[in-house]
């Protein structure tokens, strides 16, 4: 009896001791630890690859991790996710949550986006439907990826049926045809490239012959311009005196025709009509001597003399 007795009492003292070590490394694991804030994320979007014990990181740095995962009760389209960030960590106003994807299947959570001088998050200065207070999420990469994904899809599939629409058989065959006439240019091209070759050739010649004509006109110019600098001020002196010439001619003719004037009134008004006179008497005159000379060469000079004879009178 007391050997079992002895044997009971060594099983408890053992399973006493092994508790208390149990106790003390998991009272040293949370020392380790230090004290930490837990705050709640509520995403609308699937949490695929977020575990229990996934790592938090701020900017990068590891700051926490995740200790509950659930579907929100107070509406089941969110997915609460708590989270654990050490206390030294400034959680301020403004710090976003994003759920980081990688390629091995296994995500994490980027906190990112606290400004400086803006307050802690609380529950005075956020919400805290469920005790804690809550990080608005803001939509990775991946995660936006994954939230259009089915409208991708959906223009994908679009995409896809018009594409088909457009490659009938019709459109096949147009296609086809203008292909033959696309080769049939490119042939036609390859036989003409001698004659644009030919052409190009004497475009060449041309424009260098031009670009000569060119340098030509421009030493005529700088000749032209030579003279004109060096002999256009005696030129223009020479026109000045031409033009003062004319100017003088001009001035005399206009003081002379002025001098003329009241003889010219006067030969219009009296000596003119006196010659107009003249010449209508003298017209009467030669009209009467033509009469004479009419008559003295058909009657002779008695008609003339005797004046004209009277008939007889018979009674």
């Amino acid at each position: 009896m007391e050997t079992k007795a002895n044997n009971i009492w060594v099983g408890v003292v053992t399973l006493a001791l092994l508790a208390t070590l149990a106790a003390f490394i998991v009272w040293l694991a949370r020392i380790g630890e230090g004290a930490n804030d837990e705050y709640d994320i509520l995403f609308e979007q699937s949490v695929a690859g977020l575990a229990k014990g996934s790592q938090v990181s701020f900017a990068g740095v590891p700051v926490g991790q995740v200790s509950e995962i659930e579907l929100w009760k107070q509406d089941p389209e969110y997915v609460k996710v708590t989270i654990k960030v050490r206390d030294d960590v400034p959680m301020l106003v403004g710090t976003t949550a994003t759920i980081q994807a990688s390629f091995t299947g296994v995500s994490t959570i980027l906190l990112d986006g606290a400004r400086i001088d803006a307050p802690p998050i609380t529950c005075e200065t956020t919400a805290c439907p469920d005790g804690n207070p809550v990080i608005p999420p803001a939509r990775g990469g991946f995660g936006e990826l994954l939230a259009s994904a089915p409208l991708l899809l959906e223009r994908l599939a679009t995409l896809t049926e018009r594409l088909t629409q457009v490659l009938d058989d019709d459109n096949q065959n147009q296609i086809a045809a203008i292909l033959e006439n696309t080769n049939a240019m490119t042939a036609s091209f390859a036989e003409t490239a001698p004659a644009v070759n030919a052409n190009l050739a004497q475009l060449e010649i041309t424009l260098k012959e031009g670009a000569e004509a060119l340098d030509s006109f421009e030493r005529v110019m700088e000749s032209t311009d030579k003279v004109i600098n060096s002999e256009g001020r005696s030129l223009a002196k020479e026109l000045r005196n031409t033009l003062e010439s004319v100017n003088a001619a001009s001035a005399s003719l206009a003081a002379t025709l002025d001098a003329a004037q009241p003889a010219a009134e006067q030969l219009s008004q009296t000596t003119i009509p006196a010659a107009e006179a003249a010449m209508r008497d003298l017209e009467a005159t030669s009209r009467a001597l033509r009469k004479v000379t009419e008559r003295l060469e058909s009657q002779g000079a008695a008609a003339v003399i005797g004046g004209q004879t009277l008939p007889d009178y018979e009674p």
